[in-house]
């Protein structure tokens, strides 16, 4: 008869700390913006079964990466008010625990590609997966205030995996949805790297506003902002979507745009936080007038 495990160690090996590395919140906006992909990739329904394992797969390739990156960072994330209570710096799990995770998510995302949708989008995870994860957290991170914006063309692919997943083809439009995300990326984590810039300074990852000062970054979220609005037309411009999707995205894309003048002129970082908030409102809800843009043009 087996021992049990001690409490506490019962506690490590909790379900829900090995949930907590997978970054759920973040993962599940990705799901959602490569879902449309999916959806944006053919007329009608797609095949119920490669959807299904088309967005398992991301799923744990991104999942994967979260994990990596919780892995990397564990040394900086303990000492940031934000990230301290995170699996890692609590010791809630080990170091090898984690990496062991990540890995296996890593194999069984690439297997479940490769086996049940195709290789081209297997192939697209992967370099997703081992450009944030590894690209991105390991180097750019530290290496560059630019880190954002050249690491964003890898989170910016979700869509294009989706799309991938349907097609097996890299479509021009999966392009143009990737390329609104890879625009949005920097506004969107630039009014949050605002409002924690004092503990990234603490762990030296030269954020934007660490190394370039904060007026210098509430510039660049403006400027981000202006041509984020320019680039969400181009579905309409190049007819990819309809009427519906443009009296959508100009009031969400005006209303980011008010939020970063907004910055401009009130310097707390509650006005930081807020357009942070809403940078994720505002992608969601692009996403999802895009979809139903589509539904409404081939219902007609």
């Amino acid at each position: 008869m087996s021992t049990p495990l001690p409490q506490e160690q019962r506690k490590n090996l909790s379900w829900k700390n090995y949930l907590r590395l997978c970054k759920p919140n973040v993962v599940l906006e990705m799901l959602f913006t490569a879902l449309v992909g999916m959806l944006l990739a053919v007329p009608g329904v797609p095949p119920l079964a490669t959807a299904v394992f088309g967005i398992i797969g991301i799923a744990l390739a991104a999942s994967s990466a979260a994990a990596i990156n919780h892995f990397i960072d564990r040394k900086a994330d303990a000492q940031m008010a934000r990230t301290e209570n995170r699996p890692l710096p609590k010791g809630q799990l080990s170091a090898t625990n984690v990496l062991a995770f990540a890995i296996i998510l890593g194999i069984a995302s690439m297997l479940l590609l490769v086996l049940t949708v195709n290789v081209l989008t297997a192939v697209l995870t992967f370099l997703s997966l081992f450009g944030y994860a590894i690209v991105y957290t390991l180097y750019l991170k530290r290496a560059t205030p630019q880190n954002i914006v050249i690491g964003g063309a890898f989170g910016a692919t979700p869509p294009l995996l989706g799309w991938a997943a349907m097609t097996n083809s890299i479509d021009p439009y999966a392009l143009l949805l990737a390329l609104i995300i890879f625009v949005w990326t920097p506004p969107h984590f630039w009014a949050l790297a605002i409002a924690r810039r004092d503990e990234y300074a603490k762990v030296n990852i030269p954020m934007l506003p660490v190394t370039h000062g904060v007026e210098f970054t509430r510039l660049q979220i403006l400027l981000y902002t202006i041509l984020l609005l320019i680039v969400s037309l181009l579905p309409y411009l190049t007819g990819m979507s309809g009427l519906l999707y443009l009296a959508g995205a100009l009031p969400l894309g005006f209303l980011f745009i008010y939020l970063a003048v907004l910055m401009m002129r009130n310097k707390s970082d509650r006005i930081a936080m807020r357009t942070f908030g809403y940078s994720i409102v505002y992608i969601t809800a692009l996403f999802a007038v895009l979809l139903i843009d589509h539904y409404v043009k081939f219902s007609l």
